[in-house]
C-alpha cells in the first residue's frame, strides 16, 4: 500500500497564543483532551440528535453521535496513516455549537437572531472554544491548535461567508492565521464525510427502533436489500433486532469502503503528493464514489419522509422550536437575571445566543416551564 502518512498533519504550526510544548502529548492529543474535559462537550449528554432528549434512553444523542463520528474517523485517518488524533478532534467538537432540540432549535434561534447577525451552530462551535470555554488565566477559549480551528471552519471546504465570519467571530481575532479560500486537511475532510456516514446509519436505526418505520420499509431501498437478503435464510421472528444491526453494521463497513477506494483514486488522479495540493483543490477529495452518492441521497430522502417529517418527531420538534424562542423573548426583556453583566456589555444579543446555544435540551425545558 501507498504511504499517505505525508499528506497527513502531524507537526501544529501553533496556537493563537503561544504555549509551551507538552512533554507527554503531542499538540493534537492535548486539543482532544481540551474538548473532551470542556463542559460544552459534556452538555452534548443532554441534547437532541433527532429524537428530544426526554423521549427515551436509547436514542441517540449529541456525544452519542460524536463519538461514534470520531471512531469511524480514526478508521479512515488510520488507515491512510493520517493524523488521527486531528481527526478525533474534530468529530468530538464539530457538534458543539449546536442548540437544543436539534437543527428545529437552531431555526429558531437564526430567526431570534434575524437581525443580530443570525445563528451558524459551525461558528458557534469556534465561539465556543475560541471566547465561551473560560479555563485558562491568560487567554480566552481553549486556545486549540490553528490546525483544529481551520478543520472546525472549513470541514466542508473553503469558507466565503466572511462577513457571518466577521459578525460572529470577527476576523481580526483569527489573527490572520487561517486561509479561508484554501480547502481543508485531509482529516477535516474525514471528519466530515465520517458525521455523513454516521448519522445517515444511526438515524436508520433509531428510526426502526421507535417504530417510525421498519425493515422492509426501509429495503425498498435497493442497497439496504441486498444487504437483507444476505442474511435472509438466517432471520426468525425472534432475531429481527440483531438483523438491524448486523444490516447497519455492513452498510457503514460498505460505506467506509467505498470513502478510502475514492480517496485512493482522487488523489492518484489528481496527482496528489504534498498538503499543498490539498490545500490548492477546491473540490473534496474524501468523497463517496458517483454509486454511493446515489444511495447517500436515496437514504436522505427515505430518512427525511418517513423521520424527519413524521407527525409525531414534528411536533415535538415545533415545540422545541416555541420553546427556545419563547426564552429569547423572556432572556430579552430581563438579560441580567440570566447572564453575567460583563458577557452583556460586549454584545447582548450575541451574549443571549451563546447562553441558549449552550442549554441542554431538559435545562431550556425547565426554564420555559418555570417561566411561563
Amino acid at each position: 500500500m501507498k504511504n499517505y502518512s505525508k499528506l497527513g498533519l502531524f507537526k501544529s504550526s501553533g496556537r493563537l497564543y503561544y504555549e509551551k510544548p507538552n512533554k507527554f502529548r503531542t499538540q493534537f492529543q492535548r486539543d482532544r483532551d481540551r474538548i473532551i474535559h470542556s463542559a460544552s462537550f459534556r452538555r452534548l449528554k443532554h441534547k437532541t440528535q433527532v429524537f428530544v432528549n426526554t423521549e427515551g434512553d436509547h436514542y441517540r444523542t449529541r456525544i452519542t453521535h460524536s463519538i461514534e463520528v470520531a471512531q469511524l474517523a480514526r478508521t479512515i485517518s488510520r488507515y491512510f496513516k493520517l493524523n488521527d488524533d486531528l481527526a478525533e478532534t474534530l468529530s468530538l467538537s464539530h457538534d458543539l455549537g449546536h442548540t437544543p432540540f436539534g437543527h428545529t432549535g437552531e431555526e429558531a434561534l437564526n430567526e431570534c437572531m434575524n437581525d443580530h447577525g443570525g445563528f451558524d451552530h459551525n461558528l458557534q462551535t469556534l465561539r465556543i472554544v475560541m471566547f465561551i470555554e473560560n479555563k485558562y488565566l491568560k487567554f480566552k477559549g481553549l486556545n486549540l491548535t490553528l490546525e483544529t480551528l481551520d478543520g472546525l471552519l472549513k470541514h466542508n471546504g473553503p469558507f466565503y461567508e466572511k462577513k457571518k465570519l466577521q459578525t460572529i467571530i470577527g476576523i481580526k481575532n483569527l489573527k490572520n492565521k487561517l486561509k479561508l479560500d484554501k480547502n481543508a486537511s485531509l482529516e477535516a475532510q474525514i471528519a466530515s464525510i465520517s458525521d455523513d456516514i454516521a448519522y445517515n446509519n444511526h438515524d436508520i436505526q433509531d428510526g426502526i427502533k421507535a417504530k417510525l418505520f421498519t425493515l422492509r420499509e426501509l429495503t425498498e431501498i435497493d442497497f439496504f436489500k441486498e444487504i437483507y437478503n444476505s442474511y435472509k435464510r438466517n432471520i426468525k421472528n425472534n432475531n429481527k433486532e440483531i438483523i438491524v444491526y448486523q444490516i447497519i453494521r455492513d452498510s457503514i463497513n460498505l460505506m467506509v469502503q467505498d470513502v478510502i477506494k475514492k480517496t485512493i483514486y482522487n488523489i492518484k488522479v489528481e496527482n496528489i503528493n504534498n498538503i499543498s495540493n490539498i490545500y490548492s483543490r477546491k473540490k473534496k477529495i474524501v468523497e463517496f464514489s458517483t454509486k454511493f452518492k446515489f444511495i447517500e441521497n436515496q437514504i436522505k430522502l427515505f430518512l427525511k419522509d418517513k423521520m424527519y417529517n413524521n407527525k409525531n418527531v414534528l411536533n415535538k420538534n415545533n415545540n422545541g422550536k416555541n420553546i427556545i424562542k419563547k426564552i429569547f423573548k423572556i432572556i430579552k426583556n430581563n438579560p441580567r437575571k440570566f447572564i453575567k453583566k460583563s458577557n452583556l456589555n460586549e454584545n447582548k444579543f450575541r451574549a443571549i445566543s451563546d447562553y441558549i446555544s449552550g442549554m441542554t435540551d431538559r435545562f431550556a425545558i425547565n426554564l420555559y416551564n418555570t417561566n411561563k
